[in-house]
């Protein structure tokens, strides 16, 4: 895409116009629930626990000593050493995945009767909790489209492969959970296309609006969809435009609000500069050391014959799993997973300051974040459990858990991504503070506008995976 400013205002209009659209031209918003469903029943999934040694094409290695395909492609079960100076537990081992590849989430997108629309695929991952999501375009890694596997090619993998730079309308390396990855980034894309195109039983043209508003119901639209929109820019606008674009709303209400926070950029209580100082500072005084070690000498974790556990059975645990899903790629095959030990929490806490929504952004590290620290949202707690939390042990918890429900903008349970980890679900949640939260955060906390949000992810591992999913959900309709 050329980088010019007529261009870039043009884009940012398409998709905010995309944004605002609820219903598409295609198929409502109401019947893609009815559609989704179609989907589940016309194609055959078992997933099936099985025992380690009934992995195919899969072994502890006695040269690297993981969990690993004979292929070595894919991804790997690794055992780390950690050492920090970070919180309060300066040193401890677990399992991690390793898959170093970095794949592609992208998106073709369309204009459709002067909105863009975005083409969705009803996919199947073997760890869903409902099996049928609504996932990108394309969304593989780069062992499945050079076809490790033996199977067929992605569908619409080319028009990825040949897009010209005019096409490209976002293209950007983003993180995954950084406690349970390794360094791991995707290329997440989006491509415009003008021609008309094949579209399969199992896609669909949805505008962005109904992406967002389908983001509202349990476990609907999967988290690398979440994870390409939440990088969608908008433009940037001064405070009396946005005041008089949002004249077509009847009252002041929640999208009125996020819509301002995202396009000024007049008003802030911190600037861009300020911002990268506050995380400049935390990444230059931590920490943060990872060492791989042979995963059968993994301390205070457990091996047998079908999982990898923590002895006090917390975190996480390690499966393997037998899928059939008639409709990949390949039909069949078997891989470790990731089996939380119970469900997360992850939430904004979002505040007015100078007439601007603010959010109260956490810098956190985790282990396996690619640079130390990543922006992530005000409260991130998926590997202990939250419910038994002591009072006054993390900031914002009890808050967020004893909320008003007049308060709560967005709360839902979201899934992770299915093709890692088995059955995991987060319940994600924005709510709107007022002054019962100080404009003063604790330390590693700062306020930023959703504009300043959207600065930082236009580069590479600013926003962890959790904050952009939450970032995805916000709606201006």
């Amino acid at each position: 895409m050329k980088n010019t400013k007529e261009t870039l205002t043009k884009l940012h209009f398409s998709f905010l116009k995309s944004a605002l659209c609820k219903q598409g031209s295609y198929m409502s918003t109401s019947n893609v629930i009815e559609w989704l469903k179609k989907q589940n029943k016309e194609v055959r999934v078992n997933v099936n626990k099985i025992a380690f040694n009934d992995l195919s094409q899969w072994e502890f290695s006695k040269t690297d000593f993981n969990l690993k395909h004979h292929t070595g492609r894919f991804f790997s079960i690794d055992a780390i050493q950690i050492k920090t100076n970070w919180g309060g537990i300066s040193q401890w081992e677990q399992p991690i995945i390793n898959q170093h590849e970095i794949g592609y989430l992208g998106f073709v997108v369309k204009e459709i009767e002067g909105i863009l629309h975005f083409l969705v695929q009803a996919k199947i991952e073997p760890g869903n909790v409902n099996y049928v999501q609504l996932s990108p375009t394309l969304q593989a890694t780069r062992s499945n489209y050079e076809q490790a596997h033996k199977g067929k090619k992605p569908l619409y993998l080319e028009y990825f492969q040949k897009a010209s730079s005019n096409q490209i309308l976002l293209d950007q390396l983003q993180s995954e959970q950084g406690a349970r990855f390794l360094k791991k980034r995707n290329r997440n894309i989006i491509i415009n296309v003008e021609e008309d195109i094949t579209v399969y039983t199992n896609f669909v043209w949805l505008t962005l609006g109904q992406l967002k508003e389908l983001m509202k119901l349990d476990n609907v639209v999967n988290m690398d969809t979440r994870t390409v929109i939440s990088g969608i820019p908008f433009g940037n606008f001064s405070n009396e435009v946005v005041d008089f674009f949002n004249l077509r709303g009847a009252i002041h209400n929640f999208e009125t609000s996020f819509l301002k926070s995202a396009l000024v950029t007049d008003t802030s209580l911190h600037t861009i500069e300020a911002i990268i100082t506050f995380l400049t500072q935390i990444k230059s005084v931590n920490d943060l050391e990872v060492i791989k070690i042979p995963i059968q000498q993994i301390k205070k974790w457990k091996i047998t014959n079908d999982e990898i556990h923590h002895e006090e059975n917390k975190y996480f645990k390690i499966i393997a799993v037998d899928v059939e899903i008639s409709n990949r790629e390949v039909i069949n095959w078997s891989q470790p997973m990731v089996q939380p030990a119970q469900d997360g929490l992850c939430a904004f806490v979002c505040k007015e300051i100078d007439g601007i929504l603010h959010f109260a952004m956490q810098a956190k590290l985790e282990c396996g974040n690619h640079d130390i620290i990543e922006f992530a949202p005000t409260v991130q707690t998926l590997t202990g459990d939250y419910q038994n939390t002591k009072e006054n042990t993390l900031p914002f918890l009890d808050y967020i858990l004893n909320i008003e429900k007049g308060k709560i903008y967005f709360d839902t349970l979201q899934s992770e991504e299915g093709g890692r980890f088995y059955k995991e679900q987060n319940r994600n949640l924005i709510v709107i503070a007022g002054d019962e939260i100080s404009n003063t955060l604790p330390p590693n906390f700062i306020w930023m506008t959703l504009n300043q949000i959207h600065v930082f992810l236009k580069f590479n591992n600013y926003l962890n995976i959790q904050a952009r999913s939450l970032i995805a959900a916000i709606s201006f309709a």
